[in-house]
């Protein structure tokens, strides 16, 4: 291999390094910002979906900035990064889980508006991070695990916005209930596919 193309290699590497990183720090702050702003409001609310949400939010900031601090490095840490984001979802998932039972116990029923006009925001939000993402998506299983926790956002928001519809229909606890535990469900289910795929590269 000649001199000039080995250079040519190491260039390409370094912009998509740099594009990487560009995507990985903007996400980062959208979703940290937006963690503030669900859980202040999923608490108030007393919304289990949105408080699930939120901590959606929060675990993708999390793997954002771990993804950012492995972008330079080798394979392993790009496949340990992705270990750690199945686990933050496992994690997040029976987190959730055990809100949704707690908040069901005590029949709270949460505050529709305040469901959809957050809900609908984060969702715009996540939106932004999925189209930036995109791109990225098969660049490694660094950035393709980091897709799917955005992607895995967008049907926890699209969740929100239909059970504060029918909260606001109903007048019941039940849909934020039974959204929250299908957040907490789709977090569990994507968590082992990409534990599994991590696990793989490290081998």
């Amino acid at each position: 291999m000649s001199k000039s193309c080995c250079e040519n290699k190491i260039s390409e590497l370094s912009l998509l390094q740099k594009s990487q990183r560009n995507v990985l720090r903007i996400v980062l702050l959208i979703n940290a910002l937006m963690f503030v702003v669900e859980y202040i409001s999923g608490i108030l609310s007393k919304s289990s979906a949105l408080t699930a949400d939120s901590l959606d939010m929060l675990g993708d900031a999390l793997v954002y900035g771990f993804s950012l601090y492995v972008l330079n490095k080798g394979d392993v840490w790009r496949s340990r990064a992705g270990l750690l984001k199945g686990l933050l979802m496992i994690s997040f998932g029976l987190f959730v889980l055990g809100q949704t039972i707690y908040r069901f116990m005590q029949m709270e029923l949460p505050v529709a508006e305040a469901m959809g006009i957050i809900g609908g925001l984060a969702l715009v939000a996540n939106l932004t991070c999925l189209v930036l993402l995109y791109r990225h998506r098969s660049d490694d299983i660094n950035m393709r695990s980091t897709w799917i926790c955005s992607r895995n956002d967008i049907v926890a928001n699209s969740g929100v916005l239909i059970a504060s519809g029918l909260v606001a229909l109903t007048g019941s606890i039940w849909p934020d209930t039974v959204i929250g535990l299908i957040v907490a469900v789709l977090f569990l289910k994507s968590s082992f596919g990409v534990i599994s795929e991590s696990i793989a590269s490290l081998r």
